[in-house]
């Protein structure tokens, strides 16, 4: 279901544009930085005819009645509160805009509420023609149920996280899942596992995988660098990410945003432009192909890995592909996809993971073989030369938190 956004594209958006920061430079300098749409956009005319004439969209909050899971104390209690009645009121009342590509349903709810959110998406769906409807949902490091099964004061409502994705393919018919996940305010470990939980839950029920990235921090004394903002966006693509949002450009939450609370730029925005205009430089040969699995190479005995309930490999064999890895034991997060359509073509996404933190960065090589195909490979800085060997292997170089996409058709 497309709608007014063209998901046949790699999406980037952020959360928030407080009205400090909604004059016409201000929103092009919003598209200038590689933003397609802004979530927690009040109904603002002024700001949404400003959105259409740069090409932004607007996924509007304030529609329909609200909901957050919270610290879990509410959780069960949104049929109650919130009954289809209440959105059938907010469906009258509704004035569309271009700009407004989708409405803003809810964030981070308990299990207990999918039920109801099941009927409140589809509701949503077939009487807001023009929009879709957006939930976004907790992070692994929500809090789990711990009693029984109608226990309240959670915040996921299942006694895991997987079950709570889970649950929540089973009940609500989205075409995608998206979550938030803060990994400079987390652990790289914890991320890792998250994607691979929903990652593999959206192939196996054929949706689209969506995620949530930070741009801003959680302690005022410290600033994401560009390295740490490539490899969110690189690893999440590397687990077949589709959709990409940076919180927060205005303030939100926490410190640090694009914008100061003047609607000043900040450092922030030159390093997401970039890593924006990166992301630009794969995205569309990327979105040609759907991610399958992914692997994690060269993490043998690696602290990335302890959190995450897959065995690493020291290299990748597909069938297509064999012995990928980087020559001196880096690590790799390496997703295998196949073309969209019926066709014999492939592709490796390769995110240099050897230094999530942005410590120590380095350039090094990766080695593979592909016999009797055409292979091409691009980076996040752009077409990508690979040496061809006397023992008929490819090498190329690549850096920490970089992206590199191979093809080979």
């Amino acid at each position: 279901m497309n709608k007014r956004m063209n998901r046949e594209r790699l999406n980037i958006g952020v959360y928030h544009l407080k009205p400090y920061a909604r004059t016409e430079q201000h929103v092009k300098d919003l598209r200038d930085c590689g933003i397609d749409f802004v979530i927690c956009m009040d109904y603002d005319k002024p700001t949404l005819d400003l959105f259409e004439k740069y090409n932004v969209g607007a996924i509007v909050s304030g529609i329909v009645p609200g909901w957050w899971g919270g610290d879990g104390h509410n959780a069960g209690q949104m049929a109650a509160n919130n009954p289809i009645e209440k959105y059938a009121e907010a469906v009258e009342k509704f004035v569309d805009h271009p700009a407004i590509w989708a409405i803003d349903a809810g964030d981070e709810p308990s299990a207990l509420d999918f039920p109801h959110y099941g009927k409140v998406m589809r509701y949503m769906d077939q009487h807001f023609p023009n929009q879709f409807a957006y939930l976004n949902l907790y992070p692994n490091y929500a809090s789990v149920s711990q009693n029984n099964a109608v226990e309240t004061v959670n915040q996921l409502g299942t006694p895991t996280y997987a079950e709570h994705i889970d649950k929540y393919c089973e009940y609500v018919g989205s075409d995608y899942i998206c979550y938030d996940f803060y990994m400079y305010s987390a652990s790289v470990t914890g991320a890792y596992e998250n994607l691979r939980i929903v990652a593999d839950a959206a192939l196996r029920t054929g949706r689209s995988m969506w995620i949530v990235l930070q741009v801003n921090s959680n302690r005022p004394e410290e600033w994401i660098s560009e390295n740490q903002l490539r490899f969110q966006a690189f690893s999440s693509m590397a687990f077949g990410a589709e959709n990409i949002t940076w919180a927060c450009y205005t303030a939100g939450w926490w410190h640090n945003q694009v914008l100061d609370d003047k609607g000043e730029k900040t450092e922030q925005y030159d390093k997401l432009k970039k890593i924006n205009e990166e992301i630009r430089i794969l995205a569309d040969e990327y979105m040609k192909y759907r991610r399958v699995a992914t692997h994690f190479v060269g993490f043998e005995g690696s602290e990335w890995m302890k959190a995450v309930k897959q065995e690493p490999i020291t290299a990748l064999n597909t069938g297509v592909f064999a012995d990928v890895c980087a020559e001196n034991g880096e690590e790799l997060v390496i997703g295998q996809m196949v073309y969209r359509k019926e066709t014999e073509d492939y592709a490796l996404f390769i995110c240099g993971a050897d230094d999530p933190k942005d410590k120590a960065p380095k350039e090094y090589t990766v080695t593979f073989r592909a016999d009797d195909r055409d292979v091409k490979a691009i980076s996040n800085e752009g077409e990508l030369a690979l040496t061809k060997r006397e023992d008929g292997s490819y090498a190329f170089t690549m850096k920490s938190s970089g992206g590199v996409l191979i093809t080979a058709k």
